[in-house]
């Protein structure tokens, strides 16, 4: 008798301590997350980002708390989730600016790969290509023969230097071997305002702001960005048809910091697809012009470097510096 009980008293802490780690793994998440926004409140992107809080909230039975922290190029908010303490509960939504500042941002306080787990890729959205009615091009076709035609005439605004409109434009350039002006603003309304006063000729921007301007006749839609045509816009090319290979859609996806638990990781990227997959949140994104994609984390990875060296080369080959 003496033996055996002495051998179980000292085999039942072993055994509670090799179930323990696993009772505390399933239980995540204990307390609220916090979902970083590092651009402005009221956009499309902080609407679809307050959407998605709410119903991973539903999903992970905490509270998903959106901290807006706008700024730098959204280098302040992506800095605070990249010295964040991996836990699992502080998240980054990234949008294609975060694969942009690489090439652009000579000394950032972060790698943009390395001090990221990826979680998930939430949409993309194409861009528009537009001109001003004056501009004789009725296509994407017509209007790279122009600009071979006329090297330097023309010109186009973007909402600042950098931005995704400008680069997208930059690559159409580079693609097509032409040289365009870049007309930079503080902001996609300014440059759309004097676009449609025909101070500027031609802009790639988001269907939403220029989409209207071009159904009330005050300017003229050549082309969207996407690899192929949109369900959104059926009768309107993708400039790809014109300019083989060529995409510059705007992402959104979400990560978390580097080395978070990987039960955290796989938890918030089941509650991720699951929310994408909502009848409301499809309806929602459809209404904003945004395609929902999805996907696993090492999907994202690989997105992510792709995009990266992507557009790193657009910089370097327009010779693009930080404004």
């Amino acid at each position: 008798m003496k033996g055996p009980f002495p051998f179980r008293l000292f085999l039942l802490p072993l055994l509670l301590a090799c179930h323990l780690p696993v009772v505390a793994a399933d239980s995540y998440p204990e307390r609220p997350l916090r979902l970083v926004v590092p651009y402005p409140p009221g956009g499309a992107a902080d609407v679809i980002g307050r959407m998605l809080a709410r119903k991973l909230a539903d999903d992970l039975g905490q509270q998903v708390i959106v901290d807006n922290r706008a700024g730098g190029g959204q280098v302040i908010g992506t800095d605070i989730v990249a010295k964040a303490t991996p836990d699992g509960y502080t998240i980054l939504q990234a949008s294609i600016t975060h694969s942009i500042n690489p090439g652009l941002v000579s000394k950032l306080p972060y790698d943009s790969v390395r001090d990221f787990t990826p979680i998930s890729l939430l949409a993309s959205s194409p861009l528009v290509l537009v001109v001003h009615p004056s501009v004789p091009a009725r296509s994407v076709k017509e209007l790279v023969s122009l600009a071979k035609a006329r090297p330097g005439a023309l010109n186009f605004a973007s909402a600042g230097n950098g931005s995704g409109g400008h680069l997208a434009m930059a690559l159409l350039a580079e693609m097509t071997n032409t040289r365009m002006v870049h007309v930079p603003y503080k902001g996609a309304g300014p440059a759309l305002i004097d676009l449609i006063a025909g101070q500027v000729q031609m802009i790639i921007t988001s269907p939403l702001a220029a989409v209207p301007h071009v159904k009330a006749g005050k300017l003229r839609l050549l082309g969207v960005s996407s690899k192929a045509r949109t369900a959104a816009m059926p009768d309107v090319p993708a400039i790809s048809e014109a300019v083989p290979g060529y995409e510059a859609s705007l992402w959104y996806a979400f990560l978390a910091p580097r080395g978070i638990p990987g039960n955290a990781a796989s938890r918030l990227n089941a509650a991720v697809l699951k929310a994408l997959a909502l009848p409301d949140v499809r309806a929602l994104f459809e209404k904003s012009g945004v395609e929902i994609v999805g996907s696993s984390p090492e999907d994202l990875a690989s997105f992510l470097r792709k995009e990266i060296a992507k557009w790193r080369k657009v910089i370097e080959a327009a010779g693009i510096r930080q404004g």
